[in-house]
């Protein structure tokens, strides 16, 4: 899993554990899916700006899964002090 901080939160990036849980190789789901293997290293690590929403139905599709269980946004409590 890889956490990637922005401002005011946090994005978990969980790909790697899905293909490990289910024991997939990347090059396995990059041939199955028809997805780039760059692209598929990007979802793992985070290292991206932009999200294609037709890669992402496609691998929850191949992986049986949501967009959750593949990477997710998580809000940091803000405390505002008056």
């Amino acid at each position: 899993m890889y956490k990637v901080e922005i401002e005011n939160g946090y994005y978990l990036f969980k790909l790697k554990d899905i293909l490990k849980e289910k024991n997939i190789s990347i090059n396995k789901l990059m041939r199955d899916t028809n997805t780039d293997f760059k692209v598929l290293k990007r979802l793992m690590t985070g290292d991206l700006l932009r999200i294609d929403i037709i890669v992402l139905a496609r691998l929850c599709n191949y992986l049986n899964c949501d967009v959750k269980d593949i990477f997710e946004y998580k809000k940091e409590n803000i405390k505002i002090n008056n």
